[in-house]
């Protein structure tokens, strides 16, 4: 079967930035799980995974556009301490350049520690992957069709996918 809307595939990758340093694989857990055509991951490995088929594997390079986006140079924020995720210990030494997690209306965000205060900490919004070319190294390993309560939902159920 081949990659179009619908399908739910699982698959395997390595993320490599431009200078072909890895930043992330999935080998050393279960293959990542996504229905096709419904934004579940980012638009440009979408895009290169349609029409493919299990057993592929390539090589896909995506633009920031098409990616986490392009750094937006004011996305800065000063958040209260108290909605940065961790124990006392963890935020107690907090370093500029480190990555946290903050609670927000739409749940936890990945943020970058600019300046750490004793009650506030800035911190800089943009996702850590904004504005940077991706290479991604894919393994498709399955490609079925989804399920009705999966369409519904609006993302696949299962191993490496949404469990309810």
């Amino acid at each position: 079967m081949q990659i179009s809307k619908d399908a739910v595939v699982t698959f395997h990758y390595t993320l490599f930035d431009e200078q072909e340093r890895e930043l992330e694989s999935s080998y050393d857990a279960d293959p990542v799980a996504y229905l096709h055509g419904h934004g579940n991951i980012i638009s440009g490995l979408e895009s290169a995974m349609q029409g493919r088929q299990a057993g592929d594997e390539f090589e896909a390079k995506v633009a920031p556009k098409d990616g986490y986006g392009e750094r937006q140079e004011d996305a800065l924020q000063r958040v209260p301490i108290k909605h940065v995720l961790g124990d006392k210990k963890q935020l107690a030494r907090l370093k500029p350049g480190q990555i946290v997690s903050i609670n927000t209306d739409n749940g936890a965000r990945q943020v970058m520690v600019v300046k750490a205060g004793k009650f506030n900490v800035d911190v800089d919004v943009n996702h850590p992957l904004a504005g940077k070319t991706l290479l991604f190294k894919v393994a498709i390993q399955e490609v079925r069709p989804a399920s009705a309560e999966e369409i519904a939902h609006g993302h696949a159920h299962g191993v490496g996918g949404h469990q309810h």
